[in-house]
């Protein structure tokens, strides 16, 4: 990543904690149901028109549980919100805000019709997804209609299981096969020159271990993979970050210098990268 994209993260880091304490405290109240989830998902209205880009999270119900995982909420809000402040920072691009100045971030359900006002989606712990057929039919249709869909921080060989399974009976793989993107492509310098695929582990790991590992499954997810599913004519309809935990980067960057410094730009790095191209393509 460039050195200016560092500086700039450094000076914009007790801004964007402020505005995202604000945005996460306003956000807790109560929630339940079989959507794990530690905070009320903020739904997009049917009626909200975004003036601009807006982060949207991709709810799904989880059939089994991973180490230190939550679902769908994953990262939630806090990912969503510190995103959307560094790329309007990072790049020209006019965000969503709320009357009072806040970025609208919302949840959307598969089978919402919200789902289809949102170019991009993002979701976490998808090693945990389990689909309904309405959602498979669901998914397939926003994704072959032009929808983007990002998975990510999801770790070893059970995890990938599961989530190949799952993805497979939206994107069959003889037709739409999973293929690892080359660094070579198009997205690693969209804005920013990506020259590997960062591991970020998640801020609890990192600390237990004292900063020595990245790995949270050890052996099992040694290698960070950034792979993707295309159509025939090469357009990115998934995006997966395995083995791999990006949006902690996002998450976390205001907790801890030493954690801002070692992964936040080169997390936020990709993370712009690949919302350019997804918009761009």
């Amino acid at each position: 990543m460039r050195p200016t994209a560092r500086w700039t993260l450094r000076l914009a880091a007790a801004t964007l904690l402020a505005v995202a304490v604000a945005s996460a405290v306003s956000a807790q109240v109560g929630w339940g149901g079989s959507r794990r989830s530690r905070m009320a998902p903020r739904l997009k209205p049917a009626e909200h028109r975004d003036n601009g880009f807006a982060f949207c999270r991709l709810m799904y119900t989880s059939v089994r549980s991973e180490r230190e995982g939550y679902g769908w909420s994953t990262d939630y809000p806090a990912a969503d919100v510190n995103f959307m402040i560094r790329f309007s920072e990072l790049t020209a691009t006019t965000v969503d805000l709320s009357d009072r100045g806040h970025p609208n971030h919302w949840v959307v359900e598969i089978t919402s019709p919200e789902l289809f006002t949102c170019p991009f989606v993002m979701t976490s712990d998808v090693g945990t997804m389990g689909l309904s057929a309405e959602e498979v039919l669901r998914l397939r249709e926003y994704l072959l209609k032009g929808g983007f869909l990002w998975v990510d921080d999801f770790w070893g060989s059970n995890a990938w299981a599961q989530w190949a399974a799952e993805i497979g009976r939206v994107l069959p793989p003889g037709e739409y096969p999973i293929l690892d993107l080359p660094l070579t492509h198009p997205l690693f310098t969209s804005m920013y020159n990506i020259r590997e695929v960062p591991q970020i582990a998640n801020i609890r790991f990192w600390r237990r271990t004292g900063g020595s590992s990245t790995s949270e499954r050890g052996r099992d997810s040694a290698a960070p993979h950034f792979r993707v599913i295309t159509d025939k004519d090469g357009r990115i309809l998934v995006a997966m970050t395995h083995n791999t935990d990006i949006q902690d980067s996002w998450e976390r960057e205001g907790e801890d210098t030493r954690y801002f410094e070692r992964f936040a730009p080169d997390g936020y790095a990709l993370g712009v990268n690949v919302l350019l191209h997804a918009m761009s393509h």
